[in-house]
């Protein structure tokens, strides 16, 4: 995809929206399209700076709400906490799976999107686990497999939303994409 300028706009509105939606109060657990963008990001923008920087922008800006809704006692949620860094690392490795996803098959979105998923899944509640995160009686995790196990059953909610997420987004980010691409040979032909 070229960097023109009706594409830095397209991608400018994508990171906002995406940021708006991640805040939005009363979503279903863990259905926020950014680990959809990071793939989306990975497969299709060629400057593979800049599909870092989509979804990383992304976390930042809703973060960043998160932040001021929270200072303002609207939300119990901080935009800016202790091992956040974490998160926009495992987005960022999101984006490298991106990287192998083919754009024009639908079979390497389904999988990319699943593994995308999974990586994220793991891999955060894993360093959940081994930062001291929380159960549901904030009490830390025992450093246990059956604690590891622990973690992970009390993340399904989020690994659901997750998937149906990323799932749904890819529909709309891909499909979109494809549109594009469809609708610019048509008016580069005519």
């Amino acid at each position: 995809m070229k960097n023109n300028k009706t594409t830095i706009l397209v991608f400018a509105l994508l990171i906002i929206a995406c940021a708006l939606y991640r805040v939005w109060d009363n979503r279903p657990l863990g259905f926020a399209p950014q680990i959809a963008m990071a793939l989306f990001a990975g497969s299709v923008i060629s400057n593979k700076k800049f599909a870092f920087l989509v979804p990383i922008l992304s976390m930042l800006f809703s973060d960043a709400l998160y932040q001021v809704l929270y200072y303002q006692g609207l939300t119990d949620i901080r935009g800016f906490y202790t091992g956040q860094w974490v998160n926009y690392l495992l987005i960022a490795l999101v984006t490298v799976i991106g990287f192998v996803i083919n754009k024009n098959k639908f079979a390497h979105i389904l999988v990319g999107s699943l593994a995308g998923v999974a990586f994220y899944f793991l891999a955060s509640n894993f360093a959940n686990w081994m930062g001291g995160g929380l159960d549901i009686n904030n009490q830390p995790y025992p450093k246990t497999w059956d604690g590891l196990m622990a973690c992970y059953m009390a993340a399904i909610p989020f690994l659901k939303g997750s998937l149906w997420a990323t799932l749904a987004f890819n529909a709309v980010f891909f499909g979109g994409y494809h549109l594009y691409r469809r609708l610019a040979l048509k008016l580069k032909t005519a």
